[in-house]
Order: C-alpha cells, then structure tokens, then sequence
C-alpha cells in the first residue's frame, strides 16, 4: 500500500493510505513511519493524523523499507479453553496434511467507513481468494468477518482450519477472555463457529512485515473497498 505525507502532533510523518489517499486504518490506527528508511514501523490514532498542507502527496510503497513494529508491553493474560489458538507461528504457506489453510484480513477506509474482507485459502492442491465489500463498518467488524468466511468455508470443505488473521482485537475478544463491548453479536456468532467446527486453530501474524499471504489477504480487503464489490471464494 502506498503512503501519504501527514502531520502527527508536531512531527511530519508518512502514514499508510490507499491508492485515493485515504488513510487505512486497523483497529483504529494506521502504520506510520517517521522516515522512510529508519526501520521502525509505529501505529498512530487515525484521528491524530492530520494533512500536511502542500506536502501531502501520496508515495509508492516502495518509498519506506520493511520496518518492525515497535510495540508497547502488554501484560499477560489468561487465554481461555477453547479450540482456538492465540500464539504467534511462522506463518507457513503450504496446508499440512488435509487442513485448509487460510490468511485473513480486514479494510475499513476511515473508521467507521467503507470495509472489506480479503482472504487466501489454501488445502491440497486449490488455492481460493475471497474479496468482499460489507459496506459500512468499522475494521474490527472487517476483521471478524473475514475470520468468520474462513470458518463457514472450512466447515462446508469439512476439514480442519489454520488461521492467520493480525488482528489483535480479533485475537483478543476470540480467545484471551477480553471484555466485549461492542460487536457483541457477531464476536458471538465467530466464536461459535470456531467452536462448532472439530478442529479449528486461530494464530496471530504481524502484519505489514513482509508476511506474503497475509499482504495478499490485505490486498484483496483493501480492493474490496475500493471496488465496493465482492467476489466470493473465486480461484485467482
């Protein structure tokens, strides 16, 4: 994805958009660099990021290197029974034995605003895509969505499901006990789909650090949205 010159506080910043210029945002923050070739990936609130004036052309992604994310510390918490999994994995991309493998992935163009899902799923030798605009939402919404499309999808295939999704949220409302406050129906209806199905593993993935099923994932979201179309799991 490309990225647009912004002002952050005091501080010019480079801040992740779509192809229009608009900010693209997850969970309600948006990846920013403060150069482009420093390393470090950090998350600003959409709301802090403001235009900056004459100097807020839009640059290819190419502009800024591969950075890390620099994340504050969390305190550990208790991770519920259940048939999801919340560590981090290597992000593998071949299914193991007949499980499908699937990269999940969520949009929204401001937050709320116009969201898509985009998902990469992956058993024996098929390979579907899914890229489906829901209209308005917020990015947790387009996040869960997406989990809950490769949840229906291995359960009408009937084989075990491999997730990768980078939503913390989505990792946190599914399967560390987080209080829901909103989304509540459909947190709901995803955690009963993960727990109806025999075997269905949830993982956590970073995003935005060269994970290539996990950008794809994030393509197909970010052309749902801009499309305002979906397509349904279609073979690429």
């Amino acid at each position: 994805m490309p990225w647009r010159r912004m002002r952050l506080r005091n501080a010019e910043v480079l801040a992740r958009c779509d192809e229009s210029g608009e900010l693209v945002a997850r969970e309600g923050r948006v990846e920013v660099r403060y150069k482009p070739n420093d390393g470090r990936a950090y998350f600003a609130g959409a709301s802090n990021l403001k235009p900056s004036g004459a100097t807020s052309q839009i640059e290819p992604d190419s502009f800024c290197a591969p950075g890390e994310a620099v994340q504050k510390a969390k305190k550990a918490s208790k991770k519920p029974a259940g048939a999801a999994s919340s560590k981090e994995s290597a992000a593998p991309e071949k299914p193991e034995g007949d499980e499908v493998l699937v990269y999940a992935d969520g949009a929204c163009s401001g937050n709320p605003g116009p969201a898509g899902v985009g998902a990469v799923a992956l058993w024996a030798d098929q390979r579907r895509e899914l890229s489906e605009y829901i209209g308005e939402a917020t990015n947790n919404i387009a996040e869960l969505t997406g989990i809950l499309r490769a949840a229906e999808l291995a359960m009408e295939l009937g084989r075990p499901l491999r997730l990768y999704t980078d939503s913390t949220y989505s990792i946190g409302v599914l399967t560390q006990g987080w209080k829901v406050r909103a989304n509540k129906e459909l947190v709901a209806k995803v955690r009963q789909a993960l727990d109806t199905h025999p075997d269905a593993k949830l993982y956590h993935v970073r995003g935005h650090q060269g994970v290539r099923l996990n950008e794809e994932a994030d393509g197909l979201a970010v052309r749902a949205v801009q499309d305002k179309s979906s397509t349904g799991w279609v073979s690429p």
